[in-house]
This record gives structure tokens, sequence and C-alpha cells, in this order.
């Protein structure tokens, strides 16, 4: 059974790592989807696979998110999810942050999540029913040893947006929740040496990182009916790392 049969989707942030896994889970689960990421280098040959389109862009920059909303609707004729992923991470200590740095992290992973909430929730009141699925951190619910509090600070803005989303769309019939990984492997953690992957590991009570397939599975499930009674959480999803 192919939970996602008959829907269409926005995934921003698809070219690599956990943005790409959860397109090819979608694709692999029936759904039509527009694909975005800022490389359209990257995009085209993932698109060209998946047999679906795509947009390159700044998601921070309201213009991105128009025309993924417009592309969805010219070939779909609706929008039944919207995966705000993109995002970008910093690792700057506070006292050496930027003005600059701190407006770029916001614009990039709050704001543009807000700009694609902007341009699709109009047209899932249109259709009665909608799902969006945000991609938080535990950095947003905690302090986080490296990542920057500017990275700390948009994460939890997108756990805020999505609890007061959910609460005002919920009557219409449109979900909301996010989602908050832990270590994961990627293209990034390969690099990591074998004393700072130990130390990782033994901080996490599963002893094992999850896999970008991991995220994409729980993301299919939000987006599928068969969570149709969650809306306005942040699930984890970190082998125990934070737990609520």
């Amino acid at each position: 059974m192919r939970l996602l049969d008959g829907k269409s989707a926005i995934i921003t942030g698809s070219s690599r790592g956990i943005g790409r896994a959860i397109a090819k889970a979608f694709a692999d689960n029936g759904a039509g989807l527009v694909i975005h990421g800022t490389n359209e280098g990257s995009l085209r040959p993932l698109a060209e696979e998946l047999g679906c389109e795509f947009v390159a862009g700044d998601i921070g920059e309201l213009s991105t998110s128009e025309r993924l909303a417009d592309k969805c609707m010219e070939r779909f004729g609706r929008i039944d999810i919207l995966v705000n992923n993109a995002g970008i991470n910093t690792r700057t200590k506070f006292l050496d942050l930027t003005p600059e740095e701190w407006d770029k992290v916001l614009r990039v992973n709050l704001t543009g999540a807000f700009y694609a909430c902007k341009c699709v929730i109009p047209h899932m009141l249109g259709q009665g029913a909608g799902v969006i699925i945000n991609m938080s951190s535990r950095a947003g619910k905690t302090a986080h040893p490296t990542s920057s509090v500017c990275y700390g600070a948009s994460k939890a803005g997108i756990d805020a947006l999505t609890r007061k989303l959910a609460y005002d769309f919920g009557p219409e019939g449109i979900r909301v929740n996010s989602i908050s990984p832990g270590p994961v492997e990627t293209d990034m953690s390969l690099q990591w040496t074998q004393d700072y992957r130990a130390k990782i590991l033994d901080a996490i009570p599963l002893r094992k990182l999850g896999r970008v397939e991991d995220i994409a599975d729980l993301a299919v499930y939000l987006a599928s009916d068969m969570s149709g009674f969650i809306t306005g959480e942040s699930i984890n999803i970190n082998g125990g790392t934070y737990m609520n």
C-alpha cells in the first residue's frame, strides 16, 4: 500500500541529506512532487530520477515560495502537503556572531518557512484539507553544545509557528507538525574523527546514529492519513538524546 497515492507535495531543501530522502520516500509512496533547492545542478538530476518538477532559488525570498506554489498548482491543481525542510546551521560562538549571520540564519530557517506557509495555506483552505511538516531541531528545545544561538532561535520559532498554525487552521482541516531530528548519518558525519564519533554515540541511548531514511519514514507517516489525529506536535526522532 502506498500511503500518499494521489497527493501532491512541495518539499524545500531537497537536493541532499534529509530533504532528498524525504523526496524519494514521498515518490515511492505515490506522491506527485515539486522539489526545491538552491542549486539547479543538484536538483535537476533528482527531478529527472523522480519524474517531478523543481524550483531552484533562495527560500528566504518570498518569490521562491510563490513559484513553488504556482508550479504545484499548475502541475496538480492542488497542494496537499508542504515540507519545510530547507535550512542552514552555523556554529559561531555568541560573542563572535555578527548581525549579518543572525539575519541570514533566521531568514532562511524561519522566514523561509513562514513564506512557504503563506503561499500554500490559501490553497489548502480552498481544498478544506492539507498537511504541513516543518523541520525543527532539539536545538530549539534545549541548549545545544555546538549549534549557534541563531540556529536554536530559528528552530524555537519553527516550533512556535507549528503550534500556532495548527491551532488556527485545525478547524479548516489543516494539520501542522514539526520533526526534531537528532544525530543523523550524513555527508557531514562522515568527516568526524573516530574519537568524536565515539563521543557522539556514547551520548545516544540507542548507541547508533539515525539514518536520513528514519526521518523520511516519519515524514511519510505525518503526511499520510495514518496520522490524521496528530497536529501541533514537535516529534523527537533522536535515539533518546532528548526526551520530553
